[in-house]
């Protein structure tokens, strides 16, 4: 293999801090090399250096064996390296098409260049997205189908090193094996792409070499399949992490009433009759193809939709006209985590204390000046629990890492003591460790009694936490999985509907 990008002694700093230190690392083309680290690992500031984002403070960039200072983005994307960052960048006021042909020419010579529609459409459909329409607002597209065509978008640019930062976090196991083929195929056609994933099944399945950084330093570079999943998340950890999954608390009988039921839900958008129980000290879980009806069932609990038909009973009595507001009210107590944290779970501007305090303003008259209260309180304390990592409570929320983030958003609903709680892909794009943490402390909140309802696009997650899987596929709910039936091969079999009972060997 030829190398295409050469760091030597590479080293970063912000205001004295180190994020890289002394790294040396050669980038191969026709290869596809995995970033392995926990948020913080240095991952990100190695992806900015190599998209001209930033510039280093020490050592040298090297691509055809040239030294290389990029002094923007456009630097980069000269020398055809072309970056897709986990934090979306799509403009999402523009069509889909617009914002594949962004940076193709000026905006009237893009519309009347027919070639050029007909590239992106065919960028589009290579990931899975040709169900997504060019003429379509990317504001209104789910945030899988965003996910999509920004993977278009970077491949639409013929790149000669690819980096994808998070690419199928938010992405179904049908979807991801798409875009796999994409990536094989460019690799084969001697593209490099740098692929940086939480999901340790992914990095099996596409690396081809395998770099783990800690603490801003380049531990180890290895050949995928030389080491295995514990070593890995022992070399980026620093030390053996034992268990990623916990083992799984006992669940409650059958015979236990249900604290949260729906029967015959449907919405003209995508519900078709579901039926579900979810008792208290159960963990239940969504699986199917993205975009079955799964968000769509968390948004009808939680009130979101407007014209869900069915009924929803809590401790046995109707729960008519839920809203949003009702939902959270003591007495019913749902909390809804989303499955996009920067976008619909937090204000990226505000202070980590405020974030902390929203899910409970409606209980709080004088908003967030109110003085300290039980609530404020249950957030201290939950900040220790979750071991959020911050310096101070009045700092924006948007310093803090993806998976610190994330336990904000949890210990904001957690904070009002709910008795069922809705989870919407909570750990994606977030490291291993975190998962490791907040896995833990969902198996203790349903031995605690809490009821806890899953979807989720990892089905590893779904297997290893849920007491059932309930299995969408095209609005409705076509297989209830339990204990030993649930395997892989069973949960996608299941997913296409294809009704098999396959166990995995």
């Amino acid at each position: 293999m030829t190398s295409l990008v050469e760091f030597s002694a590479v080293s970063k700093t912000y205001g004295g801090i180190p994020a890289l230190t002394d790294v040396s690392l050669t980038i191969e083309a026709g290869a596809v090399h995995a970033i392995l680290g926990e948020n913080g690992a240095g991952k990100s500031t190695l992806m900015k250096l190599l998209a001209g984002v930033i510039t280093p403070n020490g050592g040298t960039i090297k691509v055809d064996g040239v030294e290389r200072h990029f002094a923007t983005p456009r630097d980069a994307t000269a020398l055809g390296i072309v970056c897709m960052f986990q934090e979306l960048s799509l403009m999402p006021h523009l069509t889909v098409r617009d914002n594949l042909l962004l940076g193709d020419g000026g905006p009237m010579l893009r519309l009347i260049r027919g070639a050029a529609v007909k590239a992106v459409r065919a960028s589009l459909d290579s990931v899975g997205g040709s169900h997504i329409g060019l003429s379509s607002l990317v504001s209104e597209l789910p945030l899988a189908d965003r996910q999509l065509v920004e993977i278009a978008k970077a491949i639409h640019r013929r790149p000669r090193l690819l980096i994808l930062d998070e690419a199928t976090a938010a992405l179904t196991a049908e979807r991801v094996e798409t875009v796999f083929a994409v990536i094989r195929k460019l690799r084969d056609e001697g593209c490099a792409i740098l692929f940086i994933s939480h999901r340790m099944y992914e990095i099996d399945a596409v690396a081809d070499r395998v770099s783990v950084f800690r603490n801003g330093r380049h531990v180890e570079t290895f050949a995928a399949g030389t080491r295995n999943r514990d070593e890995m998340i022992g070399l980026m950890v620093g030390q053996p992490l034992t268990e990623l999954f916990p083992p799984r608390v006992a669940g409650p009988a059958m015979s236990v009433a249900p604290l949260l039921s729906g029967r015959g839900l449907s919405w003209e958008r995508g519900l078709d009759a579901v039926d579900f129980d979810v008792r208290p000290g159960e963990i239940i879980g969504l699986g199917g193809l993205d975009g079955q009806g799964q968000q769509y069932l968390m948004h009808a609990v939680f009130g979101v939709l407007k014209g869900v038909q069915g009924t929803l009973t809590l401790d046995g009595k109707p729960l008519g006209g839920v809203t949003p507001r009702r939902a959270k009210a003591p007495g019913v107590d749902i909390a809804l985590v989303p499955e996009d944290r920067k976008t619909e779970g937090l204000i990226l501007d505000m202070s980590i204390g405020e974030n902390l305090s929203l899910a409970g303003l409606s209980r709080k008259p004088y908003g967030l000046t109110k003085a300290a209260g039980p609530a404020d309180v249950a957030v201290a304390r939950l900040t220790e629990r979750l071991e959020i990592k911050l310096k101070s409570l009045d700092d924006p929320v948007k310093v803090l890492s993806g998976g610190n983030q994330q336990k904000v958003v949890l210990a904001k609903w957690l904070a009002l003591s709910p008795r069922c709680l809705l989870l919407m892909d909570p750990t994606r794009g977030i490291d291993v460790r975190t998962k490791a943490q907040i896995y833990r402390l969902l198996q203790e909140l349903a031995g605690e009694g809490l009821a806890i309802i899953l979807q989720s696009t990892d089905y590893e997650e779904l297997i290893h936490l849920c007491h059932r899987i309930y299995v969408f596929y095209r609005g409705r709910v076509v297989r209830e999985m339990s204990g030993d039936e649930v395997t892989p091969d069973a949960l996608i079999a299941a997913a296409l509907n294809a009704h098999s009972n396959t166990a995995s060997t």
